[in-house]
C-alpha cells in the first residue's frame, strides 16, 4: 500500500480523509490497537468547537484553530452532524485577573476572531443570570459538538471510498528498508512507503520504534468531570469559564454544555498512573517508570509540585472541587452534582521540564510522527490533516512519487 496511518482517532482519521479526498484511488490502511474508532482523547473530551482566544499568536495552535473551527463547522452542515453556536464566557472574579483577561482579549483580537465583548458585572449576568464575576470576555464563536460522532463520520467518508481501517491490530514494531516501511502489528503485518503516526497517548512509542530521536516523552494527564443532576440543565445558556493561569497547558475547571444534553463541570487535571487510566486507581508499573526516567519530569515537578497537590486534593475532595466551581456560579451545592466521565490527555514534555503548548511533528525516513497534538486538535482536525498532508508531499516527495 502507499500510505498507513497508525491511529484511529480524531487526527489519524482526518488525516486519511484529507489523503483520500486529495489523492482518488490512493491506498491507504489506518490501524488502531482500539475495537472502536475514537477510542481514547477523540472520545473522551469535553466536545467544545474552540475559538483560538487562548492561543499564543503566530503558534501553529493560533494559526489553524480559527480556520479549523469554521472548517469543522461547515463539515458538520453537510454531513448532518448536530452541532451549536452557543458562545461562552471568560470570568474573571478577582483583580488579579483583570490584567490577564486584558491579555486574552488581545490575543483573541490578533488571532482574528470577530465580535468579541468586555462585560462588566451586571451584563455578565444578562447573559448567564447563574454567573458571577466582576469583569468577562463573551467569545460568540464557541460552540459544541459530539467528536466521536465527528471521528465516526470521517470513519464512514474513508471506508466509502474504498479505504480500509483495521481496528483491533495494535502496533508492535517498524522496519524499514528498501524504501518501504513494515508496519508489525497483533494481528499480522502491512507494507507501506509512507507511515502516519497519529497514535495520541502512544506518539512517542511508536515514534521510538522508528528510532526516532525525541528530545520529549508523552505524559499522561487525567481529566476528571462531574455532571449536573437531572433538571439543572437550565442553568447554562453557553460555556462558563474561568480566566486560565499562563503557567499551564489547561483551562481550568469550567462549565460545558454538552450537544447530547446535560452540563458536565471540569476538569481537573491530575498525573495519570497509566498512560490510558481514566480512574483514581489505575495504575501501571511500566508507564510511571517511563516518565519517571525522563529527566524533564523531575523538573516539572519540582516546578509544579503545588499546584499538583492541589490538583490531587481537588480530585479525592468534592467539597474542594465544588468550592472551586463556585467562583464561576456561586448558588451551586454539592448536591448539584454527581460523579461524570474522566478523559486522558497526551502531553508531551521535554527534557527542560516544559510543557509542550504547541503541535510537535518529527520526521523520519518515510515517516511523520505527530508528537504533541493538545487541544483545540480535535476542532483543528480537519486542518491538522490537510497540514500533515502538506508536510507528507514537502518532506516525503521522493518516497511518495516511487
Amino acid at each position: 500500500m502507499e500510505v498507513a496511518i497508525i491511529g484511529a482517532g480524531i487526527v489519524g482519521l482526518a488525516t486519511g480523509l484529507q489523503l483520500v479526498k486529495r489523492f482518488p484511488g490512493i491506498s491507504l490502511a489506518v490501524l488502531d490497537k482500539e475495537a472502536k474508532v475514537a477510542g481514547h482523547q477523540s472520545g473522551h473530551n469535553s466536545g467544545v468547537i474552540h475559538s483560538g482566544i487562548y492561543y499564543k499568536p503566530g503558534s501553529l495552535k493560533a494559526r489553524l484553530c480559527l480556520e479549523g473551527a469554521e472548517t469543522m463547522i461547515r463539515f458538520c452542515k453537510e454531513h448532518g452532524v448536530p452541532y451549536e453556536l452557543c458562545g461562552k464566557l471568560i470570568v474573571a472574579t478577582r483583580e488579579d485577573e483583570l490584567q490577564r483577561l486584558q491579555e486574552l482579549y488581545r490575543r483573541g483580537e490578533q488571532n482574528g476572531l470577530k465580535g468579541l465583548e468586555i462585560l462588566s458585572a451586571e451584563q455578565i449576568t444578562e447573559y448567564e443570570p447563574t454567573a458571577a464575576g466582576i469583569r468577562a470576555i463573551r467569545v460568540a464563536g464557541t460552540g459544541i459538538v459530539d467528536f466521536a460522532k465527528v471521528t465516526q463520520k470521517y470513519a464512514e467518508l474513508i471506508t466509502a471510498s474504498g479505504e480500509a481501517i483495521y481496528l483491533s491490530h495494535e502496533v508492535t514494531g517498524l522496519k524499514r528498508a528498501h524504501g518501504t516501511t513494515v508496519v508489525e502489528t497483533s494481528q499480522g503485518s502491512f507494507e507501506a512507503k509512507l507511515v502516519i503516526n497519529c497514535a495520541g497517548l502512544q506518539s512517542d512509542r511508536v515514534s521510538r520504534m522508528a528510532n526516532a530521536s525525541l528530545d520529549l516523552t508523552i505524559v499522561p494527564f487525567r481529566g476528571e468531570y462531574y455532571d449536573l443532576v437531572p433538571g439543572k440543565e437550565n442553568c447554562l445558556r453557553g460555556l462558563l469559564y474561568p480566566v486560565p493561569d499562563p503557567q499551564f497547558p489547561f483551562l481550568g475547571v469550567h462549565f460545558t454544555r454538552r450537544i447530547g444534553g446535560g452540563i458536565e463541570a471540569g476538569p481537573n487535571a491530575v498525573l495519570a498512573l497509566e498512560r490510558e487510566g481514566y480512574t483514581k486507581t489505575s495504575f501501571r508499573f511500566g508507564d510511571v517508570l517511563e516518565y519517571a526516567r525522563f529527566p524533564g519530569f523531575w523538573i516539572m515537578a519540582r516546578r509544579h509540585w503545588r499546584m499538583s497537590m492541589h490538583e490531587y486534593h481537588r480530585s479525592w475532595s468534592k467539597a474542594s472541587f465544588v468550592q472551586e466551581l463556585q467562583r464561576l456560579m456561586p448558588n451551586l451545592t454539592p448536591a448539584d452534582l454527581i460523579p461524570g466521565g474522566a478523559g486522558v490527555r497526551a502531553q508531551a514534555l521535554d527534557r527542560q521540564g516544559r510543557l509542550i503548548d504547541d503541535f510537535r511533528f518529527v520526521h523520519t525516513d518515510g515517516m511523520v510522527h505527530v508528537c504533541n497534538a493538545p487541544s483545540p486538535a480535535a476542532t483543528a482536525s480537519l486542518v491538522i490533516g490537510r497540514y500533515i498532508v502538506d508536510t507528507v508531499v514537502k518532506h516525503h516527495a521522493a518516497a511518495w512519487a516511487s
